[in-house]
């Protein structure tokens, strides 16, 4: 069914008598009675949400050979379906995740978040009880100062306003959309968290293996411009040369500055990220880091109930969805039921001692005809609302099929580039080592061994980054899939 046409369904109210409002013929008396269960079946008030049709095939663009994404069944453990502790097996970097999810303060101010939708349907759930207030009242009278006539009144007064067309029970089923929806919140922000110090961690493991080669690059350079020297005290080389290989070394140096610089804002975003202050992290190694390499990821459906963001955006739609059967059960009589029981001594202006129990009970029936098209344009903005939240639910499925599908993209891209440019780099030392053998023996330049040691150095650097970027793809993978919750 289109959304239109749903839409339409679920929001035709009662043929109008007046701008804003439905008209109900009650004719003498309780008549009306008779066409309650009639009104029931036909106003649609009391209908439970049912998720829309939504196509999920292809939504995750299946071109890696190593993923098994479309041959997956329903009942395929999926790789978001391993709890944190399995995925990021490194013991320094556990103790961070569960440091960060102690203490960081936007997973706390998503608890209480929580436990303020729930506190809001406790009192949802109370409405269907009466109200009672106990209001006792005194007076003490006299004429020209005569004797002082008293008089007392003890009333509890109790009042029920009827659900007759489930205004209060929509209102009670929208908050408890809000309350799945703000803990699926909560469930996000754990799961950001968890990716957001997995990456910034080996983002520092990354700088560390970058900064071992720059300082060894540093020894190398070091090591070439003695040798520039000591050719020129030979009458090889003019001074030219002995400064390029000097100006060389001091570029080298310099990147051990910058990459420094980097490592230690890393550890002040990682800091304030598992809520301690600035300060150094304790960590490992780059090459001793071990993450999946086979993933299944499950079939499209399953986003729906791993990604907690597409969960969070359909419970909205739910809620929207009672809000207008909220909206359309304001064209329908309400009945509200009061009672006073009180323990007085004054009945009809007389004095009465000792007092009395005085007892009475009102019915009240309201039907809206004309409210100034209020009832319709609240009944318009509900619609809309839920319309809105229709669309962003389906933007949600198929933002996470492109989310998985771009990280599975991104793992075999740096997967193939860095086995090529390990390659690379065997191929470059080699390069090194023979350069600086010929200009021992005059038979090549400075300018080849300088070139050859900046392109190994170039390449070495760019194989740590594209292995990080990698391990960077399994963490964007585990959190597109909805991992990292548990």
């Amino acid at each position: 069914m289109k959304i239109s046409k749903y839409l339409k369904a679920i929001s035709t109210p009662l043929p109008s008598g007046g701008a804003g409002g439905g008209f109900l013929h009650l004719g003498r008396g309780w008549g009306w009675v008779l066409l309650f269960p009639l009104l029931l079946s036909s106003c649609g008030v009391y209908d439970k949400y049912e998720r829309p049709k939504v196509n999920t095939t292809g939504i995750i663009r299946d071109t890696l050979s190593i993923v098994d994404t479309l041959k997956a069944t329903a009942d395929t453990t999926t790789f978001a379906n391993l709890p944190w502790r399995e995925v990021f097996t490194d013991p320094q970097l556990q103790k961070l995740i569960q440091q960060g999810l102690d203490n960081n303060p936007d997973l706390l101010n998503a608890a209480l978040s929580v436990h303020m939708v729930e506190s809001q349907l406790k009192m949802a759930k109370l409405a269907f009880l009466p109200q009672v207030t106990f209001s006792p009242q005194g007076t003490l009278s006299s004429w020209d100062f005569g004797k002082a006539s008293q008089t007392y009144s003890l009333p509890l007064n109790a009042s029920w306003t009827v659900d007759l067309f489930g205004n209060i029970l929509n209102q009670k089923r929208s908050v408890q959309m809000t309350l799945l929806a703000t803990k699926d919140y909560q469930t996000v922000v754990k799961t950001k968290i968890v990716s957001g110090i997995a990456n910034m961690y080996y983002t520092l493991l990354m700088l560390d293996r970058q900064l071992e080669i720059v300082n060894d690059m540093a020894s190398l350079t070091k090591d070439t411009w003695d040798m520039m020297k000591l050719q020129m005290q030979l009458g090889r080389y003019r001074s030219t040369s002995v400064q390029s290989a000097e100006s060389g070394y001091y570029s080298v140096l310099a990147q051990t500055e910058d990459i420094k610089r980097q490592i230690r804002e890393v550890e002040n975003s990682l800091s304030l990220l598992i809520g301690q202050p600035a300060q150094t992290i304790q960590r490992g190694k780059l090459a001793d880091q071990q993450l999946p390499s086979k993933f299944s990821t499950g079939v499209g459906i399953q986003l729906l109930k791993n990604r907690a963001d597409v969960h969070a955006a359909e419970m909205q739609l739910a809620g929207s969805f009672y809000d207008v059967n909220a909206a359309r059960s304001k064209f329908y009589p309400s009945l509200t039921i009061s009672a006073t029981g009180a323990f007085t001594n004054s009945g009809g202006g007389m004095v009465v001692n000792p007092g009395k129990i005085l007892a009475s009970a009102v019915a009240s029936l309201v039907q809206p005809i004309f409210m100034n098209g209020r009832l319709t344009a609240a009944l318009k903005v509900a619609q809309d609302t839920y319309e809105q939240n229709y669309n962003t639910w389906q933007n949600a499925v198929l933002t996470a099929g492109s989310e998985v599908s771009n990280a599975l993209v991104a793992y075999n891209a740096y997967d193939a580039k860095g086995r090529l440019e390990a390659h690379q780099v065997e191929v470059l030392k080699k390069n090194v080592e023979d350069t600086r053998a010929l200009v021992s023996s005059s038979t090549s330049t400075y300018l080849e061994v300088i070139s050859a040691q900046n392109s190994l150095l170039n390449a070495e650097i760019s194989l740590v980054t594209d292995n990080f970027n990698k391990m960077q793809a399994v963490v964007s993978l585990y959190q597109a899939l909805g991992g990292g919750s548990k």
